[in-house]
């Protein structure tokens, strides 16, 4: 299992360079998406390049931390976050699947999503097989989920207040 810990931050940044690339450039050519979802793009109205890449950067604190933790120091509640945040990953790459199917159209983060959801499936499937899924290790991978899933939320405030802070200095300047 410990050949593939730090390719979890490694697909990370991979997939979100995707996003923050294109983020921005796609909502500014499909505007139409507000008012189409307003509920669920709410988060995402006046979301600039640097205050999503600042978000990214939150995110990856946690992938990048745990996967070293538990590379340097592996033990079984390490080892469970570890599986628990690359299951998150493979999630969000789901969503970004279904986003594209929904829309119809290319999404920033598409490609990388299609690419990197095969690789992580099989990671998964391979550290499946080493670890002893008793039930301290069950809740250990939902609460590493559950974490992720509130850290998202997390990473959108702290993008909007970079964001506001640019906006900021942009009309302070």
């Amino acid at each position: 299992m410990k050949e593939y810990i730090l390719l979890l931050p490694i697909i990370f940044i991979f997939h979100d360079m995707e996003e923050i690339v294109g983020f921005e450039w796609f909502f500014r050519r499909n505007p139409d998406l507000y008012d189409r979802f307003p509920k669920v793009l709410k988060a995402y109205r006046n979301f600039k390049t640097e205050g999503f890449a600042a978000a990214v950067y939150e995110e990856f604190i946690p992938f990048f931390g745990v996967s070293l933790l538990a590379y340097y120091f592996p033990n079984k509640i390490l080892l469970s976050m570890w599986y628990g945040l690359f299951l998150a990953l493979a999630g969000h790459f789901i969503i970004h699947i279904g986003q594209t199917v929904y829309l119809r159209k290319y999404i920033p983060s598409f490609i990388t999503s299609l690419i990197c959801l095969p690789v992580s499936v099989n990671i998964l499937l391979r550290c499946t097989r080493t670890m002893n899924f008793d039930m301290v290790t069950i809740l250990i991978i939902v609460a590493s989920i559950l974490f992720m899933m509130l850290n998202l939320k997390l990473a959108h405030m702290f993008a909007h207040f970079v964001n506001g802070r640019m906006h900021v200095e942009e009309n302070v300047g």
